[in-house]
């Protein structure tokens, strides 16, 4: 009786571990059956990202036959977070952010937008009268994260050069920039074409581009280590082939993008040699 129960004891304990190895195995890799969590980064109001990339995240359900979600972050200090903790299996992040996150949880390019560079963009009220980033001295900008890339990091690299005087405010996201320069809030602030050019046009007509920056290789779309191997070549294959459906090209077209290439992790380098300091995440 006694040895029956060492036997079955022993036989318990090989079976919860073989449970456990398992465990271990499934969830340290997105299979085919999972639902795929694609994070956006909030430049924009969360009901604009939704309108744009919900539509992305379906016609990506519909072709790889596996349910992909849509999520994002209510600022980017905290996007950034999740992006840190490995929160999203697919993730739309902007170029700064994809060689910290690269390195460590290790993400992996798998798009970027087709024939594309980011520019950074300062923008001043039509009202105001002017005509040089010099004549910014003492001025109040408006930013919508202290790590936003072009937006913030190039064009303050070039502020800070320019117009040492400054006042720095970060106020959450690209429109939030946009309205509080048209309403007289703030004398300037930063952004990117994209997505200036989908303000409404009420908000846009209020607003002239003071200054445009060099360009630099553009947003990535990237999957976390955990996506398998296929299942990454498939999202990939999906994605570049975007534009060859009607439907395909009418999303695009919400997103103000003609299409999507192949990326590999080395197309972000010239990023990676501007040598801006590490980002500190959030807690």
């Amino acid at each position: 009786m006694s040895m029956g129960f060492k036997i079955f004891s022993s036989t318990r304990v090989a079976l919860i571990f073989v449970l456990m190895l398992l465990s271990h195995w499934v969830s340290a890799e997105t299979t085919e059956d999972q639902t795929l969590v694609f994070g956006v980064v909030p430049q924009q109001a969360s009901e604009k990202l939704a309108q744009q990339w919900l539509p992305v995240a379906q016609y990506l359900s519909e072709r790889i036959g596996q349910p992909v979600r849509f999520a994002t972050a209510p600022n980017i200090p905290e996007f950034e977070k999740r992006l840190s903790t490995g929160e999203y299996d697919l993730a739309y992040m902007n170029p700064y952010h994809f060689t910290v996150f690269n390195r460590e949880p290790g993400y992996q390019a798998l798009a970027r937008q087709r024939g594309h560079q980011i520019r950074g963009i300062i923008v001043v009220s039509s009202d105001l009268k002017i005509e040089s980033l010099e004549q910014l001295a003492g001025a109040s900008i408006a930013f919508p994260a202290p790590n936003a890339f072009a937006a913030t990091l190039v064009t303050r690299a070039f502020l800070d050069r320019d117009v040492p005087d400054y006042r720095a405010d970060f106020v959450r996201s690209h429109d939030s920039v946009y309205r509080n320069v048209a309403e007289g809030l703030f004398d300037a602030g930063g952004g990117i074409l994209r997505t200036l050019d989908n303000m409404p046009p009420e908000i846009r007509k209020k607003l002239e581009i003071l200054w445009l920056s060099p360009g630099f290789t553009g947003h990535a779309i990237a999957a976390h280590p955990r996506v398998s191997e296929t299942v990454r070549s498939t999202v990939r294959d999906t994605l570049i082939s975007f534009d060859e459906s009607d439907q395909g090209r009418a999303i695009l077209n919400e997103l103000n993008m003609t299409g999507f290439q192949k990326a590999e992790d080395s197309d972000w380098d010239d990023v990676r040699a501007l040598g801006i300091k590490t980002l500190r995440v959030a807690q």
